[in-house]
């Protein structure tokens, strides 16, 4: 049995729902041990740069660790002791609690977010982001496998032999929303989403001075941006004018996560990240992957671990470089290229599915028993429910 364990929320960050789904589509019973923090990705890192704002983090993670304590002792009670105890994303914290409760177990940490790294892209300098590379440290040594979603990744470990890439794979929801909107021509003309937090990694402004790039040269473009962040206003400011040159720029800062799937299917093109900061470099986005899994063309920068993981089934343009952007959505405007690319993209989405993703992962862990009554699963007795407030701005 695999505990997947700790305060992670897969309504905000789907990456751990991902991993639990393939690993009982290959025969694990996995069962949750989960009770969500209730903090986002960057309330966690804007916190950990205000050390004034520790005590909040404090006592909501000591309140959710006693009722971890609490789950995984009635787990061992009517499920027996687990062989493999895996820690969601953001488990940094979280991975302490569980080698102390389950000494004896296989320790998985999916360490999707180095804090540092994070922290150091979004503004942070000098003994924050050296203490928070303590944490990374401490975090990844405590764990047994450590799971990350790249290469370049994985070589940012202190032993890169301990790493497993998993890539980041996209939930089932999304494959189940996917549409196939009326292809772009005369009277109909490219729809274009971007989602995210407007972190610097993501590049948004990039995307708002191709839009306007795409104004001036008359290219028809229906474009929808969700999310709210670091760089949205800089975002907005390069952005074209309401309809200017042809281009209809719709911004919502809110999309709520079980509605993000489908409105996402409607368009098509999903961006992706187009920065050139170190961390935008070694990253895929989740939208990527859900763009793909949405039936959508996805448009995102040529980088390493783009172009190797997914490289054929995506429309690459060099980082931070709004003219190739411009250039390559005129291109999809056009019907004929617009059917090859979605051509491309739609032999890919096998790719990102669960059971696809967590292939490397398996050769790390016992191998799944071979019940009769077929796979295990089902969700862990001690989960909590949380409430979603960022899948719509998730990178």
């Amino acid at each position: 049995m695999i505990a997947a364990f700790g305060t992670y929320d897969a309504a905000r960050h789907p990456r751990v729902g991902v991993l639990v789904a393939g690993l009982r589509a290959h025969g694990h019973e996995v069962r949750e041990v989960n009770h969500p923090l209730g903090l986002s990705t960057a309330e966690r890192v804007r916190m950990l740069r205000q050390p004034w704002r520790l005590p909040l983090l404090v006592l909501r993670l000591l309140r959710c660790w006693a009722l971890l304590v609490a789950g995984s002792v009635r787990l061992r009670l009517r499920h027996g002791a687990p062989r493999v105890v895996l820690v969601g994303y953001l488990g940094h914290f979280d991975v302490f609690l569980a080698r102390l409760l389950h000494p004896r177990a296989l320790l998985v940490l999916d360490h999707l977010v180095f804090a540092a790294d994070t922290a150091t892209d979004r503004g942070a300098r000098g003994l924050r982001v050296r203490l928070l590379a303590l944490l990374d440290r401490a975090a990844t040594r405590t764990a047994d496998v450590v799971v990350v979603d790249t290469e370049e990744h994985r070589d940012m470990l202190r032993d890169p032999a301990q790493g497993v890439v998993v890539p980041v794979g996209a939930p089932d929801a999304w494959f189940e929303a996917a549409a196939e909107p009326a292809p772009p021509g005369p009277g109909s003309p490219l729809r274009v989403v971007f989602f995210g937090l407007f972190t610097p990694l993501q590049g948004a402004p990039v995307i708002g001075r191709a839009l306007a790039l795409a104004a001036a040269a008359g290219t028809p473009l229906h474009v929808t941006m969700a999310g709210a962040g670091q760089d949205l206003d800089a975002t907005r400011a390069a952005a074209p004018a309401a309809g200017e040159g042809g281009v209809h720029v719709e911004w919502h800062e809110w999309v709520d996560p079980a509605e993000l799937p489908a409105a996402v299917a409607r368009h098509h093109v999903c961006l992706g990240i187009f920065s050139e900061t170190p961390k935008g470099l070694r990253v895929v986005p989740n939208k990527v992957y859900q763009g793909l899994a949405a039936g959508c063309v996805v448009v995102t920068s040529d980088t390493a671990p783009q172009r190797r993981l997914l490289g054929e089934h995506l429309e690459l343009v060099p980082p931070a470089d709004a003219e190739a952007l411009a250039a390559r959505l005129a291109d999809l405007s056009d019907p004929a290229r617009y059917a090859a690319a979605r051509a491309r993209a739609a032999q890919g989405r096998d790719a990102v599915r669960p059971a696809a993703v967590v292939e490397p992962l398996l050769h790390a862990l016992p191998p799944a028993p071979q019940a009769a009554g077929g796979r295990g699963g089902g969700a862990g007795e001690a989960r909590a429910d949380g409430t979603a407030e960022d899948a719509g701005a998730r990178p």
